[in-house]
């Protein structure tokens, strides 16, 4: 009869032991996730997809504005680091052939794309470069990363409807897809005196805290969602 009741109590104490061990796995397994998400949170990483804008052709590397836009935006984030992948010459085909490399490398929180420019400038037709923008769109969205969007304009002399389909492009993308969007990331800069070098393509020293306080206020908005 004890031999019985012994057997009993075993079974019952080894089921005990079986739901008290599950419950508290699941629990835990919460917790990792949640300290992943907050560590996430709390160490974000802006990832910087352009071409010699974002490169900062001519200017100083401690000058350029990607540096100041990280050191803007750590006064609210101050474990935020900025990821610049920026090349000079880049064209949206080959951002977007190296995008998903740099997604997987640094797992961004924003990633920002300011690339067109050197399409336009080669009259590459618009569907293929906005065609090429969706791609990485969509590759930033899949990899859980806010995207925002940061705008080109180009000259007149390429014809009115180039031109103004070019600018309205990126508009167009920001709101299809729900995008941060820096509408002309040269504003206050391409027309003002001493702001563009003798090529009249790529901003001064002086220009780059401009450029930062374009974004700045695009990024912190995404951050902050």
């Amino acid at each position: 009869m004890f031999a019985d009741i012994a057997s009993v109590f075993q079974v019952v104490r080894s089921r005990w032991i079986m739901h008290w061990l599950a419950v508290p796995a699941v629990s835990l397994l919460a917790l990792l996730a949640a300290a992943a998400s907050h560590a996430d949170d709390s160490n974000p990483v802006v990832l910087l997809v352009g071409d010699s804008i974002s490169a900062g052709l001519g200017v100083p590397v401690d000058k350029q504005w990607p540096l100041i836009l990280e050191q803007k935006l750590q006064v609210e984030f101050p474990q935020l680091t900025v990821a610049v992948a920026a090349i000079s010459g880049d064209t949206t085909s080959s951002g977007r052939g190296r995008l998903p490399s740099l997604l997987t490398a640094h797992a961004p929180t924003v990633t920002i794309l300011a690339l067109g420019g050197n399409d336009a400038l080669r009259g590459t037709p618009l569907p293929l470069v906005k065609n090429n923008l969706i791609a990485m769109i969509d590759a930033a969205k899949n990899n859980n990363s806010e995207v925002a969007l940061a705008g080109m304009q180009i000259p007149p002399n390429y014809g009115p409807t180039y031109t103004e389909g070019f600018r309205q492009m990126y508009i167009d993308l920001a709101e299809e897809y729900d995008l941060g969007l820096i509408p002309f990331l040269l504003e206050g800069v391409a027309t003002v005196d001493g702001m563009m070098q003798s090529d009249g393509i790529h901003p001064t020293t002086d220009a780059q805290p401009v450029l930062a306080n374009n974004v700045a206020p695009v990024i912190t908005s995404l951050l902050q969602e």
